[in-house]
């Protein structure tokens, strides 16, 4: 399997006069939550919640910026989080597309609705 990637929409739920940013995500399940570069932080003005340590794929540890609320959108999900502000391009991890009730294709690899509840997420709760 190759990579993954999503078209997704990156949204600032606390201005709604900011248009959405329209991103092509690197999908990585092994990733916890969403990554996104400083333009796109600046441009939706996210705030800094907080400073986070984070270990990148060649074991470094950095302290990058937590910002938020972001809402990410996908098809007909929706989910609303942090990022991480690190990197050149969208990383989207495991914890929003739990959320969103979204499923690897490795055959298309692609991501989709998940096909047993293709009209609203769905989750277990239990």
């Amino acid at each position: 399997m190759g990579l993954v990637y999503a078209d997704i929409e990156l949204a600032n739920p606390k201005n709604g006069a900011l248009k959405p940013i329209a991103v092509k995500a690197l999908v990585d399940t092994g990733a916890m939550t969403i990554c996104i570069p400083e333009h796109v932080a600046v441009q939706l003005q996210l705030e800094q919640i907080e400073r986070r340590e984070v270990t990148t794929a060649d074991e470094k540890s950095h302290v990058v910026p937590y910002v938020g609320p972001v809402q990410i959108r996908f098809e007909n999900r929706t989910c609303f989080t942090g990022a991480l502000v690190i990197g050149d391009s969208v990383l989207m991890g495991a914890v929003p597309m739990g959320d969103m009730d979204l499923v690897i294709s490795p055959s298309g690899e692609s991501i989709t609705v998940n096909p047993k509840s293709p009209n609203i997420p769905s989750a277990v709760v239990k």
